[in-house]
């Protein structure tokens, strides 16, 4: 009898006792909105930035509403106007090209290697056509950011990096977000600090902080964060910086704070499920793994493989085999956007040329969640099921 995989893809680990005991002295007394605080009171969310600045040796940090919000504040905080071309990764989630359009500047996609990071080759081409990167470090595969940022030092473009899926990974030692201008990052609940929705902007550039503080809708209560920069530096732009109502709240703030003290065990424990899928799936015939820099600190929060150059009704039949086992895989290659995934002409808001050897390899890349509420064993069978199904659906199409 085929074996059957039962867990969900969905279910996260629960709140820390640490994180639920904070929240609930937060509902008790009342005091949500970050700036709502009692007489010699530091809010939770204050505490919070403090700690992110320090967990990524920003000088800076700032606690928004979504991972979302934090591209879109980053954008303004740079200096992007509508109708700019902002450079991104043609592989990435709707978020990131979202983040572009609004603030109403216009994507310019630059193609996805094998290794699914962005193609540095294809960026150098492209390099004059904008002075803003947005990078994606999507789904956690982090590119040689060594030459990227030459890259993008020599050609005088400004990188603000998309951390959604890198929290807690670093190139050559240099945390995610602190190679760039700006660093954005995510704590919707499938990320890896758990709030619901929030969001985090790191950097070092003091007028970009304060710009952002302003943007995330702080009115003239800057002075109540404990990571933003000196007072005199929201003198220079307080007037011509709008306020966008894009605040992380105490609540999720108190949630979090507990969560990035045990984000490294988190991380290792991520690594541990990743490698038992990548043991279990390797040398699979037809499918190839990504193979893992030993630069890269990764986080293996979810895992990705490419079936290169299959039939597209062969990778739809894994889907759909893997799906009645139990397995949920999404398929990035699927024509129509379905669930999370889409593709860069998914977008029609953003404008797009075809990118054929893009197209080949989104075709073919499948993705799975990993949640901690997984076991090893758990990733044991989840492997040799698709590996098995993966082995049938490609040997009846030799």
């Amino acid at each position: 009898m085929s074996e059957i995989f039962t867990g969900s893809f969905t279910q996260q680990e629960p709140i820390p006792e640490e994180g639920i005991a904070a929240a609930l002295a937060v509902l008790r007394h009342g005091r949500l909105h970050r700036y709502n605080v009692a007489e010699g009171e530091v809010g939770e969310t204050a505490l919070l930035e403090q700690a992110f600045a320090a967990l990524t040796g920003a000088r800076y940090a700032l606690a928004v509403a979504s991972g979302g919000s934090a591209m879109t504040i980053a954008l303004r905080a740079i200096g992007v106007q509508p109708g700019d071309p902002v450079l991104s990764n043609a592989f990435t989630l709707a978020p990131v090209p979202g983040a572009i359009a609004a603030v109403g500047a216009r994507p310019v996609f630059v193609g996805v290697t094998e290794d699914l990071t962005i193609d540095l080759d294809d960026l150098e081409t492209k390099l004059d056509q904008s002075r803003v990167l947005l990078l994606s470090h999507m789904r956690g595969h982090i590119c040689d950011m060594d030459r990227l940022m030459a890259l993008c030092d020599t050609a005088g473009v400004a990188v603000i990096e998309d951390c959604a899926h890198t929290m807690g990974a670093a190139w050559n030692d240099i945390p995610s977000g602190r190679h760039g201008l700006v660093g954005c990052y995510s704590c919707q609940t499938y990320k890896h600090a758990n709030s619901g929705e929030g969001g985090f902007v790191v950097t070092d550039d003091a007028e970009i902080a304060a710009r952002a503080i302003i943007l995330s809708g702080s009115y003239m209560l800057y002075e109540r964060h404990l990571a933003g920069p000196p007072a005199d530096v929201f003198e220079r732009v307080k007037y011509d910086t709008p306020n966008t109502s894009s605040r992380m709240d105490n609540l999720r703030a108190a949630i979090l704070r507990p969560q990035l003290r045990d984000l490294e065990d988190r991380v290792a424990r991520w690594n541990a499920r990743y490698r038992t899928l990548e043991q279990g799936l390797r040398d699979t015939p037809g499918l190839t793994l990504i193979e893992r820099p030993e630069t890269e600190k990764f986080v293996g929060s979810s895992i990705q493989v490419l079936l290169l150059d299959w039939a597209a009704e062969g990778v739809a039949d894994v889907v759909r085999r893997c799906a009645l086992r139990g397995v949920e895989l999404k398929w990035f290659g699927e024509a129509e956007p379905k669930g999370f995934t889409s593709r860069y002409d998914s977008w029609r808001y953003a404008r797009s040329e075809q990118m054929p050897r893009s197209d080949r390899i989104l075709a073919g890349i499948l993705d799975m969640r990993v949640p901690l509420t997984f076991s090893l064993e758990d990733c044991e069978l989840i492997a040799r099921i698709i590996r098995a199904e993966v082995s049938a659906v490609y040997q009846s199409a030799a």
